[in-house]
């Protein structure tokens, strides 16, 4: 899980000078998907566990390429969406006070991501 807020706040200055619009941040990846939760306070390790519970990394899966466990991350993007649209208002990023947006990337054996930010006004 790595937490893109920032990295989203910085594009909005550099790129919308002050209008309100649609942040869109999209990941063009298969086993990646955007979270938008509470980061640091537990939720973010809650989603980790909860992930693994519900797609265990075992042999079940039809997808076979890739290391053992692979296929579950195929099925990620159905429960954690390759995309996001946020809302910004005077160039800032409203999000609630504890939220944050995050890459989950459940491919151990490629953690190198991609994402894509766009704004629509």
């Amino acid at each position: 899980m790595h937490d893109l807020t920032n990295a989203c706040s910085a594009f909005l200055r550099e790129a919308v000078h002050g209008r309100s619009g649609l942040l869109n941040v999209f990941t063009p990846h298969a086993t990646s998907g955007l979270a938008v939760i509470e980061t640091g306070a537990g939720s973010d390790d809650d989603l980790l566990a909860a992930l693994r519970d519900i797609l265990p990394a075992d042999g079940r899966w039809q997808d076979r390429h890739g290391g053992p466990g692979h296929g579950s991350g195929h099925v990620l993007p159905a429960l954690v969406p390759p995309h996001a649209t946020l809302p910004v208002v005077d160039g800032a990023l409203e999000l609630g006070p504890s939220q944050s947006v995050v890459l989950v990337n459940s491919d151990r054996d490629s953690s190198e991501r991609q994402v894509r930010l766009s704004f629509l006004s």
